[in-house]
């Protein structure tokens, strides 16, 4: 336990309310996982589940920030993050299940870990996004393993999502903005009534990330709301990123 620790850092997320150990190198917990927890919704005693969990932090911020209790479970494929992610978990007064799974694995795998079908009432995840022809990935195997998708990543991972969630429960992604389209094909089977939130880093340039709801089993037309702008003028964060940032309030898509 000690050799784990001393390759880990303790850093504060939403003001101070949660503080999480996380690797010093590789990937770390970052906005993406926060904006993703300020993204989804989630009702006292909702069962939620979050996809390639990494050290919780987006689960465990969305913890914080629910009303009431939910019961949560991460699922990591990496032993040494499910570890963190336990341990985080613990720190932080959240009661959480971890499971080390890989999500593309098959429906058997899910059920041996007690992720059964149509059992969830919430999932989030922010999958490897990084387009491997475009990218060069990292020699840090845990990072290029968090960051960097396979043709086939994207489709794999709501696939497992759609089996889990109850009908008419609804999935929240993040994706990288220049990827949408393959998030809407993969979403075309099972899941709709679609809701896209763009994220701009700096006003006046093309979205960086784009924030998804699909309700499996949704009818309703695709809503793309106002993008959300994450730095104003002068580069720092705008007035509701930097609420968020504190855990003091969620964001549009969440009340969607």
């Amino acid at each position: 336990m000690s050799e784990l620790l001393a390759d880990t850092t303790e850093d504060a997320f939403l003001g101070g309310r949660l503080r999480l150990r996380q690797p010093k190198s590789g990937h770390r917990a970052g906005h993406d996982a926060i904006l993703l927890a300020a993204a989804t919704a989630a009702r006292p005693g909702d069962r939620v589940v979050e996809f390639g969990a990494g050290v919780g932090a987006a689960g465990l911020a969305l913890a914080k920030r629910a009303a009431g209790a939910i019961a949560l479970t991460l699922v990591e494929i990496e032993p040494q993050l499910a570890r963190l992610a336990r341990d985080n978990a613990s720190a932080n007064g959240i009661a959480a299940d971890v499971v080390v799974l890989d999500i593309t694995a098959p429906a058997e795998a899910f059920l041996s870990a007690g992720l059964k079908p149509d059992s969830a009432d919430v999932v989030l995840m922010n999958p490897p996004f990084n387009d491997a022809a475009r990218h060069r990935a990292s020699p840090d195997a845990a990072r290029a393993s968090a960051h960097v998708a396979e043709a086939e990543t994207l489709e794999r991972w709501i696939h497992a999502a759609r089996r889990l969630l109850k009908s008419g429960c609804a999935l929240t992604l993040i994706w990288r903005a220049d990827g949408l389209s393959e998030v809407l094909a993969a979403l075309g089977r099972g899941f709709g009534s679609l809701t896209i939130l763009p994220v701009h880093g700096d006003g006046g340039k093309p979205a960086i990330r784009v924030l998804v709801r699909a309700v499996k089993g949704g009818k309703a037309p695709t809503r793309v709301l106002a993008g959300l702008l994450l730095n104003d003028q002068s580069g720092l964060p705008n007035k509701e990123v930097a609420k968020m940032l504190a855990g003091e309030g969620g964001l549009s898509l969440a009340a969607s």
